[in-house]
């Protein structure tokens, strides 16, 4: 098991992460997002039905009178719903309520309309804000951590494994043009931090060969690196897919956004840390030499 040459494998997937990365950055820059009313701003309505009445039922009917995309959310009891949608009557609210009603007359139930606001576009402006500063702040926090824990060229693979991992969500969603929320913020913070936990295993454990093994090459290390941390990351992803997964099929509209992002974040967390998060070490020409260098500068 030992012996199993890797390298051709992990330079053949660097290539195409890389090629795929370069891809997704235009595609983002391309068709850009389509944000969700967390960063646009638009109308929040809670309204009271028959219990009996689902979300099925009513996405179809608001869908069609607001000709938009409506989230049906449920809420704290059965039959309450939050309903959240563009803003088309100019901050109205009396009419929004009207047209509410209207709309789900089919269901043939009383539709009692609890409270509706309007979430204005500023808002929006400042939630953009303060969650690309989260991102940022998470970004510099993670780059402070790695350049304490390893020589700078190993610490390089875990952060283009990090970046590569967040641009290749990012990209799905620019695509696919699915909003992109503050449930889909989340789960991009949240990939950070799996895939920087990943990165790290397999890291540590290049760090101790090097260390160890002085006269292996760094491929022949890297190779037994990921060998070493194969099973363990494979049973790691593996149960955390599944959950992800019934997350996906069980938590409806509301955690699709999340779920998704969650389920290709681990996918690509996976694979970055085990391709580029070696290779590119191994490119700006990690050797034994600079941790037997570390070792001597630290003995006493």
């Amino acid at each position: 098991m030992k012996n199993i040459n890797l390298t051709k494998w992990r330079y053949v997937s660097s290539a195409i992460s890389i090629f795929l990365m370069i891809t997704s950055l235009a595609i983002i820059g391309v068709k850009g997002f389509n944000w969700g009313l967390d960063f646009t701003g638009g109308v929040v309505t809670e309204v009271q039905l028959d219990r009996k009445i689902t979300s099925s039922e009513l996405q179809p009917l608001l869908n069609a009178a607001y000709q938009q995309e409506v989230s049906v959310i449920s809420a704290s009891e059965p039959g309450r719903w939050v309903l959240r949608y563009g803003d088309i009557n100019s901050a109205d609210t009396e009419k929004s309520n009207v047209d509410i009603q209207q709309a789900l007359a089919p269901l043939n139930s009383e539709v009692q309309v609890l409270n509706s606001s309007v979430v204005g576009p500023q808002i929006g402006q400042e939630l953009a804000e303060q969650g690309g500063l989260a991102l940022l702040v998470a970004m510099l926090c993670i780059l402070g951590y790695l350049s304490y824990r390893f020589e700078w060229r190993l610490a390089s693979g875990a952060l283009f494994a990090l970046i590569h991992d967040v641009v290749f969500v990012l990209a799905f969603f620019a695509l696919t043009q699915m909003e992109f929320n503050l449930t889909v913020l989340a789960a991009v913070l949240a990939i950070l931090g799996y895939s920087l936990n990943d990165s790290i295993i397999i890291a540590d454990r290049i760090r101790e060969l090097l260390i160890a093994k002085p006269k292996l090459s760094i491929q022949e290390i890297n190779n037994q690196a990921i060998v070493a941390t194969f099973s363990r990351t494979m049973v790691t992803s593996g149960t955390t897919l599944m959950t992800v997964g019934a997350l996906w099929i069980m938590g409806g509209g509301p955690l699709e956004g999340f779920s998704i992002a969650m389920f290709i974040g681990i996918l690509t967390g996976t694979f970055s840390s085990i391709s580029v998060g070696t290779s590119l070490p191994e490119f700006l020409g990690l050797t034994p030499e600079h941790y037997k260098e570390q070792v001597i500068s630290d003995t006493p």
